[in-house]
């Protein structure tokens, strides 16, 4: 019989690490846009030194909220305040299970009153979605989905366009689009500016530490406003970043993108299971890393594992407030940069040239292979953490990986990632026969980017609320 829900997918499959773990899925895919317009390494220098243009219109979700309950119900979810979320706003949205480990993330968008737009990953929409639908709150969903990883010639429609002009030129291209002055808005408020003779939305953001804005508006002028960004920052070096260089900025900001979503036990969240298709991200998506554990449990995460403790706020009651009241946030794990050893990354490429047996292939700059990534942590022989989103930075000129580790483990000690999978590695479609290799890292803070780390707002970057 064909599972129509992720709680018979569960059923039908016995250990679920072991299903997570040989997922079938592939590649994560960032759709649409190429990978490269020129390259990655130049495409990454440009957002420390010159200007960027994010193209975010395809890998997201993009879930619309309206009426009277909207905020009631985001509040509902997350662990932050809603006491400083008028119309005008963005928040970071994080929610938890009853137990208090993470869903998923996102930024939800106030732009009008009774009406909300969450931009983030399925876990968080999907989430949003199942409590709308089922909680009794009065509003409206409207769910436009990520554009497909390989749309095989299909038409690719979104309801938005979405950008961000990033770097330390980038003020001067808002400005010259804008045709003068741009008022400088406070971190993670909206306005407007104008982009070729169009009022366009725009929100004040900053992935590249210097001041920038993410803009967005109607899809069918997409084409129509990207070529007048471009056209505008030619001068001031404004460069094109593809999908193959995207996903890497936040190894130098921080934010750890894809943890696995703690859904997957729990009586209480048995009803939220069976709600999910047997074709969701949370069915199919896949675990990959040196870290194996037969209990799931041992891969969810806390707020506090993943820099989100100062988001905790216990103003208003939402799921998983009761466990999180009862968590020591000063003995979980926190979040580091780890900067990988030279000499051991070399060895690990030298393994692809030379010898019978190969270490894990190490993909540039992103080396990931799953859908969320743990890698074993060791100090002294002992697990100290885990590594969960790894690449090479061009402007760092070293491999870098985002990590939580244990609070006895200090800034500036040398540790040792894990890298590879046991046994010669499991049966996901992106995982060759290799052997595994201990590598050395320095644990160094959060933004790695002493520029990200010195010019970004006050949050989860730098680890003050």
């Amino acid at each position: 019989m064909s599972k129509s829900n992720l709680e018979q997918v569960l059923a039908g499959a016995g250990n679920t690490v072991d299903m997570l773990r040989n997922s079938q899925i592939g590649a994560y895919v960032y759709p649409v846009v190429p990978t490269e317009f020129s390259n990655w390494r130049d495409e990454q220098r440009a957002w420390r030194d010159k200007a960027v243009l994010f193209d975010q219109s395809h890998h997201m979700v993009d879930l619309f909220i309206n009426g009277p309950d909207a905020v009631k119900l985001v509040s509902d979810l997350a662990i932050n305040t809603f006491n400083n979320f008028p119309v005008g706003r963005a928040k970071q949205f994080v929610p938890c299970s009853y137990d208090g480990h993470v869903i998923g993330d996102g930024i939800l968008f106030h732009l009008e009153e009774n009406h909300l737009v969450f931009v983030g990953r399925a876990p968080s929409a999907n989430w949003i979605q199942f409590h709308a639908e089922t909680g009794g709150y009065d509003v409206e969903i409207i769910y436009d989905d990520r554009s497909p990883s390989m749309p095989m010639g299909r038409p690719v429609v979104r309801k938005n366009y979405r950008f961000q002009i990033q770097g330390p030129n980038a003020w001067q291209v808002i400005e010259k689009l804008n045709g003068g002055p741009m008022p400088e808005l406070k971190f993670f408020h909206m306005g407007t500016m104008n982009i070729g003779g169009r009022k366009v939305s725009a929100l004040r953001h900053g992935m590249a530490g210097a001041p920038g804005l993410e803009i967005w508006g109607p899809y069918d002028e997409y084409l129509e406003i990207r070529d007048t960004i471009m056209e505008a920052g030619r001068e001031f070096g404004l460069t094109l970043v593809g999908s193959r260089t995207y996903a890497t900025n936040t190894l130098e900001s921080g934010w750890i993108p894809s943890p696995l979503p703690a859904i997957y036990t729990g009586d209480k969240m048995k009803a939220y299971r069976e709600w999910l298709p047997a074709n969701s991200y949370e069915a199919m998506g896949s675990i990959g890393g040196s870290f194996v554990s037969d209990n799931i449990e041992d891969y969810y995460m806390t707020p506090f594992e993943l820099g989100y403790g100062p988001f905790i706020k216990f103003d208003h009651d939402f799921i998983g407030r009761e466990a999180l009241e009862k968590m020591d946030g000063d003995s979980q794990r926190r979040k580091v940069t780890l900067a990988w050893n030279g000499e051991d990354v070399a060895k690990l490429f030298a393994s692809y040239f030379t010898g019978e047996e190969n270490y894990k292939f190490f993909d540039l700059p992103l080396a990931n292979y799953a859908s969320s990534n743990y890698d074993a942590v060791t100090h002294g022989g002992h697990d100290v953490g885990l590594s969960m989103f790894t690449g090479y930075s061009a402007n760092e000129r070293t491999v870098l990986s985002l990590a939580t580790v244990d609070p006895r483990v200090e800034i500036g000690q040398e540790v040792k990632v894990l890298w590879g999978e046991p046994d010669g590695g499991t049966n996901k479609p992106t995982v060759e026969k290799h052997k595994q290799l201990e590598i050395r890292a320095v644990v160094s803070p959060v933004p790695y980017s002493k520029v990200a780390r010195e010019t970004y707002a006050a949050g989860w970057r730098t680890g003050d609320a």
